[in-house]
């Protein structure tokens, strides 16, 4: 059964966060929103904002981040949040998700331990993410059975080599 990795509430969770030019402005805002609350952040770039960039560059180094362990959670912001998320996802151990809404934030990580928030910084205004950002990291895995379970079916799945079988 998938063994649940949410640090003892007394601890402060390490965030990684990482956004591409289409993410870098809500990134910055972000950034110093959690600094001012105290929580350890750790930047994955872009550290300037340049049109050409590549979300993969910033979004796959911090996702593995947070596989590792090296940081708790992940923040991915890119223009609509959608290519941070297919990114973040090929990494082995991580959960990703594009959420725009609050409710979303807390269940991905209460049912099925989502640990990589992906957001649009061009869809989702400041306020309303950084609202988001909030309920992410205040919310834990339930370690339910169900949602053990769950978890380790989806989680199995990075074992199937999946390559011509359709």
């Amino acid at each position: 059964m998938y063994p649940p990795d949410t640090p003892p509430e007394s601890l402060a969770l390490r965030v990684g966060i990482a956004a591409d030019h289409g993410g870098f402005e809500l990134k910055e805002y972000l950034t110093g929103m959690l600094r001012a609350e105290g929580w350890a952040v750790v930047d994955f770039g872009d550290e300037g904002l340049r049109e050409g960039d590549d979300y993969p560059d910033f979004i796959v180094p911090m996702a593995a981040a947070v596989a590792s362990g090296n940081v708790d959670r992940g923040i991915g912001i890119c223009g609509s949040g959608v290519g941070a998320c297919i990114a973040a996802n090929k990494v082995d151990g991580v959960r990703a998700c594009r959420v725009h809404d609050l409710y979303s934030a807390h269940q991905g990580v209460e049912d099925d331990h989502m640990n990589v928030l992906c957001l649009g910084g061009r869809v989702v205004l400041e306020e309303l993410a950084w609202e988001i950002v909030q309920t992410f990291l205040s919310a834990r895995f339930s370690t339910a059975e169900r949602h053990c379970r769950r978890v380790s079916k989806v989680m199995a799945l990075e074992e199937i080599p999946f390559r011509g079988i359709l």
